[in-house]
């Protein structure tokens, strides 16, 4: 396995997967790092192994104790997951499901694991078009985040500069689908519901975003498909 060129930011879930195979593509190598932060939907984290090992990439898990240290509905925190994306924006404060400081939190450990070992691009999976309100998914948020790595780090010592890439911040989530697509991406082991089971629920924001943009495509999603082959797939029963 030769020494990864970037480092993604790798959920396990569509818009990671689809991440991944855009930096290999982009960068010919990437090492891909999960992190298991006590989530209501943790079995993303085995969806990420399996996808990781088919490509051949790097895999590294980093375990974060998160539940009951932040307040979110993706740590279990008592409050409900909305049913829809429309009901996660009904309030003019963040979704129930934000977790807090998530992707600064992730970033900043993903660019102390990239600098000790000489790499400088950061790929995430951020987008805003086809997701609930999160602060923290934005590109000024990426921007100044690059800043302060750059800052902290010792990259202007060594001559070099830390770069985050948000490939997908601007496309719909049919248009992430497509680009997928384009780059080989199998999406057959991407997990996406919020509710925890590897198949989907069917109605919480990240399972209704990602049923409508296969649907606007004519397609199936090729998770279904799997889950259907393997006879464990119905619609609304989360598992």
């Amino acid at each position: 396995m030769k020494s990864a060129a970037a480092v993604v930011l790798f959920s396990g879930g569509l818009d990671s997967t689809t991440a991944l195979y855009w930096a290999l593509n982009r960068f010919g190598s990437a090492a891909a790092l999960t992190f298991s932060y006590e989530q209501t939907h943790g079995v993303e984290v085995e969806a990420a192994r399996r996808v990781a090992a088919r490509l051949g990439v790097e895999w590294r898990l980093l375990n974060l104790p998160l539940g009951g240290w932040v307040k979110s509905a993706l740590v279990g925190d008592g409050k409900e997951i909305p049913e829809s994306l429309a009901d996660s924006r009904k309030t003019s404060k963040v979704p129930r499901t934000y977790v807090p400081f998530r992707n600064g939190i992730f970033l900043s450990l993903a660019a102390a694991w990239a600098e000790s070992r000489q790499i400088f691009h950061l790929v995430t999976g951020f987008n805003r078009i086809d997701t609930p309100d999160y602060p923290d998914t934005t590109i000024e948020f990426a921007s100044r985040m690059e800043a302060a790595i750059n800052t902290g780090t010792a990259a202007r010592k060594l001559g070099r500069r830390f770069q985050i890439h948000l490939p997908l911040v601007e496309l719909s989530k049919k248009m992430i689908i497509l680009l997928g697509r384009q780059l080989g991406a199998d999406y057959s082991q991407s997990i996406s519901c919020y509710r925890g089971g590897e198949a989907p629920c069917g109605r919480c924001a990240s399972c209704e975003i990602r049923f409508q943009a296969f649907q606007q495509l004519g397609l199936e999603d090729p998770l279904v498909t799997r889950l259907k082959k393997e006879g464990r797939y119905e619609l609304g029963t989360g598992g």
